[in-house]
């Protein structure tokens, strides 16, 4: 244990400094722009709350990362009223990501089937827009739009979240 704490007091902070907003290599200042855009559609059209409920249909889990990130306290998409919900009959959006694999077809068809009416559906990343690598195969039904409707495709391996913050806005300025 000694040993441990002898080489962490050597090796010293390498990580780097934290910088504050407006900055920099801050926060992107489009990204706050785009929020703050759709902030004021979502407080117009929904009341203030947009819920989305994000369904991994089988993915590499890339886009994944890219959805928890906007969600994290660096970019913090809630603060445009913007929640991830933990159910479908909660949402307002689908938000799939990934080739739907044959064995999540039906639980995707449930899930899409519960959501409540009016409801959209975004496919998220290449293979959600088209199937990516995976296309059609014994084990993928390819791109989620062969399974269920789809209202907007977010194209990326992975988006970034701007291009996600960009997806949602495009698609809430649609309605």
């Amino acid at each position: 244990m000694l040993r441990l704490y002898g080489k962490i007091f050597k090796t010293g902070v390498i990580t780097e400094k934290v910088r504050k907003p407006g900055r920099q290599g801050a926060e992107p200042d489009e990204f706050v722009q785009t929020g703050e855009q759709l902030r004021q559609i979502v407080d117009r059209r929904f009341r203030g709350s947009l819920a989305i409920r994000q369904v991994d249909a089988g993915s590499c889990n890339g886009c994944e990362l890219e959805i928890h990130a906007i969600n994290n306290a660096y970019y913090d998409v809630e603060r445009f009223g913007v929640h991830f919900v933990a159910s479908p009959r909660h949402a307002d959006i689908l938000m799939v990501t990934g080739p739907v694999s044959r064995h999540m077809e039906e639980a995707l068809r449930r899930t899409w089937e519960a959501t409540p009416e009016p409801k959209w559906v975004i496919a998220v990343g290449d293979c959600g827009a088209c199937g990516g690598e995976f296309g059609v195969s014994y084990a993928s039904c390819g791109a989620v739009s062969n399974v269920i409707p789809v209202d907007l495709a977010i194209p990326g391996c992975p988006p970034t979240p701007l291009a996600l913050l960009q997806g949602l806005l495009t698609l809430c300025g649609r309605l």
